[in-house]
């Protein structure tokens, strides 16, 4: 089984880094072939349509996006969306060869307000790449990562979420 961890945050400190490294070492840990898209890196381009040469790095990450079985996608809310380089990066996926695959979803803001707009969007997302999105998502404030370390309760909550998701597949 083959996973795909994305890290949608640009920014270079970015908490959903710290969020999808944890869950990247944990699906590791389980001896499944990982790769992780950490869009920190800022070295997927700009979608500019389907008649434009891209990056090596542009096309490994959509890639090894449609090569997954699994996606754990983690996003922050921005303006009450998830990230647009998210958006961007799902830009460069081809819809017809991800029918079947599953994903599962965190999600990370400063408050408690706009998960359940944000999971709405990219369960509409996922349904449109037909991917099937496991339905407990998990929602993390910022209050729960402290120099660079996730609460426990938290680290509970996101490895349940990989195991659920892996049991879907």
């Amino acid at each position: 089984m083959k996973i795909a961890v994305i890290s949608g945050s640009p920014r270079k400190q970015a908490l959903t880094q710290v969020i999808m490294k944890f869950i990247n070492d944990y699906v590791k840990s389980k001896n499944l072939q990982t790769n992780f898209i950490n869009l920190s890196d800022g070295a997927v381009d700009f979608y500019k349509g389907s008649d434009i040469t891209y990056s090596t790095t542009t096309l490994q990450a959509a890639k090894d996006i449609m090569d997954a079985d699994v996606w754990l996608i983690g996003t922050p809310i921005y303006n009450s969306f998830f990230s647009a380089a998210l958006k961007n990066l799902f830009e460069h996926v081809n819809y017809k060869q991800t029918e079947g695959k599953v994903a599962g979803l965190v999600i990370l803001a400063s408050s408690q307000i706009g998960f359940t707009d944000v999971q709405t969007m990219l369960t509409q997302l996922m349904s449109y790449f037909r991917v099937v999105t496991n339905p407990k998502a998990v929602f993390m404030t910022v209050d729960q990562i402290k120099d660079g370390t996730i609460n426990e309760e938290s680290k509970i909550r996101l490895k349940e979420l990989v195991d659920e998701t892996l049991l879907l597949a």
